[in-house]
């Protein structure tokens, strides 16, 4: 298989997976009307990370591959944000988080200082997202209604990430997110699945 031929397949198979990464989760929290396990404040961060993250690799003009899927993924947290915060009774503060991200985002394009600055950043960002929903599974010690798909699909997604960067823009900061969120998305996923298997042998 050659170089192009495997870069388009990863690229391809991302953007698939990304298309429904959040689904699993989004079904498991309609299913059990909770958010009991799931960090909102993980959500929130993440979404922040995603939303730096696709507009630096707009600003700069990468190959639009290379970050396509951070569109859907914005748009399927969003939806999960709202089903987070309807069962959590506090609905109404979504037009407050609309306004502050729509407003940050409108910020970060006014200098290019700014959009770099925010760019160092955004693997701190995304980073503190994963150890808020980590501290979440370790303060309830319950997996609760947290989907192991869905961040097994992130794993999968972020590695996948690692090689299409390489071969493509080679950008250093980028490279370090993704091999950051790589091991982070794993570590969540197995924290999940050992509260599971515990939670299992209780019942059994």
């Amino acid at each position: 298989m050659s170089s192009d031929t495997l870069l388009h397949a990863a690229n391809a198979s991302t953007l698939f997976v990304c298309m429904v990464l959040k689904f699993p989760q989004i079904f498991t929290l309609m299913r059990a009307k909770s958010t009991a396990g799931v960090s909102l404040n993980s959500l929130l961060l993440e979404l922040i990370g995603y939303i730096v993250f696709v507009t630096y690799q707009m600003y700069y003009d990468y190959p639009p591959p290379t970050y396509l899927e951070y569109p859907i993924l914005i748009a399927q947290d969003a939806i999960l944000l709202l089903l987070m915060l309807h069962y959590n009774g506090s609905l109404r503060q979504s037009f407050i988080h609309a306004a502050l991200f729509v407003g940050g985002w409108r910020l970060l394009t006014v200098e290019k200082w700014i959009v770099d600055l925010a760019m160092s950043l955004c693997t701190f960002i995304s980073a503190a997202s994963k150890f808020a929903q980590l501290q979440c599974l370790w303060r309830s010690k319950d997996a609760g209604q947290v989907s192991a798909l869905s961040w097994c699909m992130a794993t999968y997604t972020c590695a996948v990430r690692i090689y299409t960067t390489t071969v493509t823009t080679g950008d250093t900061q980028v490279l370090v997110r993704f091999v950051a969120m790589t091991l982070l998305n794993l570590w969540v996923l197995l924290t999940v699945l050992y509260y599971r298997r515990s939670r299992s042998k209780k019942e059994d």
